[in-house]
């Protein structure tokens, strides 16, 4: 198993032990070539000027994240099938702990918290996670607008398929 299939095409592993020493700042920056494994990873045709940018604080067994994640990404427009780049930006927020999360709590009613695993957190993972969230799934290049394909007629829906039928003797 290579790296990128344990990690994914983004990693940058931080030891918990490192970031408590540190002044909680951290910033992520893709290269060309992780910027291109994840466009084929997202299925979009290009991303570039990925950053992601953290703030840690917290106590001793857990961690708070808070930041941003920037990029431009070019799309596919649904509408007219040309491809166009436009800016994503996505609020980072999340917690992490090294006890069970879900050790007394109902996890369908709790926040529950994303495990420190190994005293290591992966923050280039947090920023391509939540570039994927800011994707658009149904992108429209700006401008760019539906017209619904309307038949100009009196007749009810569906009543053409009548004349299919074969005539009655």
């Amino acid at each position: 198993m290579t790296r990128h299939e344990e990690t994914g095409p983004l990693s940058r592993i931080v030891s918990v032990d490192r970031l408590r020493r540190s002044d909680g700042n951290l910033t992520v920056t893709a290269s060309p070539e992780e910027c291109a494994a994840l466009a084929r990873a997202f299925a979009v045709p290009g991303i570039r000027d990925l950053v992601g940018t953290f703030e840690t604080s917290g106590p001793p067994s857990a961690f708070r994240v808070r930041g941003s994640v920037k990029a431009l990404v070019t799309q596919v427009c649904t509408v007219s099938l040309d491809p166009f780049e436009g800016p994503v930006s996505e609020p980072v927020d999340l917690l992490f702990t090294d006890t069970d999360p879900l050790a007394g709590t109902d996890a369908e009613d709790a926040d529950v918290p994303d495990p420190i695993v190994n005293g290591r957190i992966d923050f280039g993972t947090i920023t391509a996670e939540f570039l994927a969230l800011g994707l658009d799934p149904y992108p429209r290049k700006p401008g760019i607008t539906f017209e619904p394909h309307l038949e100009d007629t009196d007749e009810p829906p569906l009543a053409a398929l009548s004349a299919l039928k074969p005539a009655k003797d």
